[in-house]
């Protein structure tokens, strides 16, 4: 069945966005649920939240909380870690990316 690996694949996808957008600027999680939704990525607070936690877990991310409307809103943004593993994705997505290009479908090209 296809569908855990593409679970896997977007999962993967979803990290490396998140390490994106905390690398351009601090965002608060349901910020990031309508973000990844406008690229057609539907994930539930359930999912996304555990994400956020564990990448600040890994030193990726780090948290701070501001006072916004009398709330608390907790803003993630990127880590020095976090920006080597980001950059480290980015080289490895685009020669993965031009491989794949490259190959335009033939099954067992490399």
């Amino acid at each position: 069945m296809q569908e855990p690996i593409l679970r896997k694949l977007f999962l993967g996808f979803v990290n490396i966005h998140i390490l994106h957008h905390a690398h351009k600027e601090p965002f608060f999680g349901a910020w990031m649920i309508e973000e990844l939704k406008g690229h057609g990525y539907e994930i539930s607070a359930g999912t996304l939240y555990p994400i956020l936690h564990n990448m600040e877990k890994l030193g990726l991310l780090q948290v701070e909380s501001r006072k916004v409307k009398g709330k608390i809103r907790k803003y993630y943004s990127i880590t020095e870690e976090g920006g080597l593993v980001l950059e480290q994705a980015r080289m490895q997505a685009r020669e993965l990316l031009g491989e794949i290009e490259k190959a335009g479908g033939s099954a067992g090209s490399t």
